[in-house]
């Protein structure tokens, strides 16, 4: 007992000591206990106080500021500083290319007053004509391998929904632009009363195109449709001159210019082929989606040089022009029609038509577009656009690549919202320059022809008023104004590309959200016919077989229990 009790007191007098030293030396090696930790926690604090070092885990004690002194003004100048720093950098090419255009017009006003001879004028546009060829160069792979990969990734049957709706938006569109342009003439009426002005500045014929009937008009776009040769194709149309301005081509005769249409159908068709082959056509259409997706690189490339070559293209244009005093006195009425039908097309319908069906803001998808559309004014060619339009609507607008590389190609060929709007604005003016009075009939004529030759214009600059002649042929009217609307087509033409351009745009992202939603529905039906397959199933868990099941496995787990019990026992 002496020893167990000197043994005790022995463990005593050690667990006395070792308490006592627990905050000195031996407390590292104890069980981590809540009273040793919090002793811990205090020693360390006492050591840091006792050092200076407490502070400095807070940088603006340390530094002499509390948090009451933080001052409120600085915190917000670095928050919009960061703002504005971020907004920058993520809308830069926007910001780039927009300012091109303002800094282009400033300079070729200021080089005007030079007096640059032709060769000079061609050398100062030289960083602009190579933006053009770059953007041109790129515009065949891409056609071709967008439409491929597009066509080949759609099962035929939505292709051909798609297509539908693609088709009637451009058509409903293109005829209420036809409509605001003949609306705006007669309300501006721009050619009624500077009849004397206009007359001086209509200098010679040999600018005009020759009247052109009708029927070839058609005939030849059909021709185009189904090229003879395809490489051919990539450099040659049929029946219209896409260069030249001075004359018409009559029927049958190969002209420098791209085919765009033609390329268009042979790569939908090719499309559609490679997805009937199966596995047999998995190979190509992945060669076909590999270069899209590297031609879409290259279009990121050629994006960044786009702002110098839309400065000096735009500067160019400016210093070309002879007397620009004149120009506006004589045709500004004529101008400010078009600009003011393309306005109110561009800001009003095509956004209101993306409201109504979409339900969404129709500003903020425009506001993703600036890029294209400066690049669109600039170039004055919707076919050139066409790769910068495509990496706009994928990235800053959220419409898939391939809808945007299936709807846009077809879109800059045969969707021409600004261009019909153009051509029944110049024709009511050429009508009223010579004092005809356009009856019921005629007006019609006027819209049911732009609509119909829009179709088949030129996706190039200028390319409206070749096709301005028919509509004039077919309500007899003379085509010797044409000069007239040449002269001012430099302004007109870049207005009209960035409305086609923007209804493009609008079409491709009302084809998303209707893809969107019919997959939507698909998906809810498919939720419907999956809970009903689970309600059967559900039923028999609650049958008397499981339960009995379920009571003969109670049984087994209760067994051993009682096994156990009785053992114990």
């Amino acid at each position: 007992m002496q020893a167990n009790g000197g043994h005790q007191l022995f463990g005593y007098q050690r667990e006395s000591r070792d308490d006592q030293l627990t905050p000195k030396t031996f407390t590292p090696t104890l069980p981590p206990s809540d009273s040793t930790m919090a002793e811990e926690n205090i020693s360390i604090e006492d050591v840091k106080t006792s050092n200076g070092e407490a502070h400095q885990d807070n940088p603006t004690i340390a530094n002499g500021l509390g948090d009451h002194k933080r001052s409120e003004p600085e915190s917000r100048g670095q928050k919009l500083k960061r703002f504005l720093k971020r907004f920058a950098m993520a809308n830069l090419l926007v910001i780039l290319t927009v300012s091109a255009v303002i800094v282009g017009v400033f300079i070729g006003l200021g080089v005007r007053s030079a007096g640059l001879s032709r060769t000079q004028i061609l050398y100062f546009g030289f960083p602009g004509e190579l933006l053009i060829r770059l953007l041109k160069m790129i515009i065949i792979p891409l056609v071709v391998c967008s439409l491929v990969s597009g066509a080949a990734s759609l099962d035929p049957k939505a292709l051909g929904k798609l297509g539908g709706w693609a088709m009637l938006f451009f058509l409903v569109t293109t005829l209420i632009a036809s409509a605001i342009g003949v609306i705006m003439a007669f309300i501006i009426q721009p050619g009624s009363s500077d009849g004397q002005k206009i007359s001086n500045l209509n200098q010679d014929d040999t600018e005009i195109p020759e009247a052109k009937e009708v029927i070839d008009s058609f005939l030849d776009l059909i021709r185009n449709i189904f090229p003879p040769n395809l490489v051919a194709a990539a450099f040659q149309s049929v029946g219209l001159t896409s260069v030249c301005l001075n004359f018409w081509i009559y029927v049958g005769t190969e002209v420098d210019g791209m085919n765009i249409l033609g390329l268009i159908v042979f790569a939908m068709a090719f499309g559609v082929a490679l997805r009937k082959l199966g596995e047999e056509g998995e190979i190509l259409i992945k060669f076909f989606n590999s270069f899209n997706e590297a031609t879409m690189v290259l279009v990121s490339w050629i994006m960044w040089y786009a702002p110098l070559g839309i400065m000096f293209l735009v500067a160019a244009k400016i210093v070309e022009m002879e007397d620009v005093g004149l120009l506006f006195a004589s045709l500004g009425k004529y101008i400010a029609c078009c600009v003011i039908g393309h306005a109110i097309h561009g800001l009003l319908v095509l956004p209101l038509i993306y409201f109504v069906i979409t339900r969404k803001n129709p500003y903020t998808f425009l506001l993703g577009l600036v890029t294209a559309l400066a690049t669109a004014f600039g170039t004055s060619s919707s076919s050139a656009t066409l790769p910068l339009m495509m990496k706009c609507v994928e990235e800053n607008n959220g419409v898939s690549k391939h809808i945007s590389r299936f709807i846009l190609p077809i879109g800059a060929t045969v969707n021409m919202d600004g261009a019909a709007c153009f051509q029944c604005v110049a024709a009511v003016f050429i009508a009223q320059l010579n004092g005809i009075p356009l009856n019921f009939v005629q007006v019609i004529t006027i819209l049911v022809t732009a609509t119909a030759s829009s179709v088949g214009a030129a996706g190039i600059p200028a390319g409206g008023v070749l096709t301005l002649a028919i509509i004039l042929e077919s309500i007899g009217l003379p085509t010797n104004d044409l000069s007239l609307i040449l002269a001012v087509d430099w302004l007109v033409d870049r207005t009209c590309t960035v409305i086609n351009v923007e209804g493009d745009a609008y079409g491709a992202g009302l084809l998303q959200y209707f893809v969107d939603r019919t997959s939507s529905k698909e998906g809810a039906e498919l939720n419907k016919v999956r809970v009903e397959e689970e309600d059967p199933v559900s039923r028999p868990e609650s049958s008397p077989l499981i339960e009995k099941q379920g009571n003969l496995e109670l049984e087994e787990v209760a067994g051993p229990k009682h096994c156990e019990k009785e053992s114990a026992m």
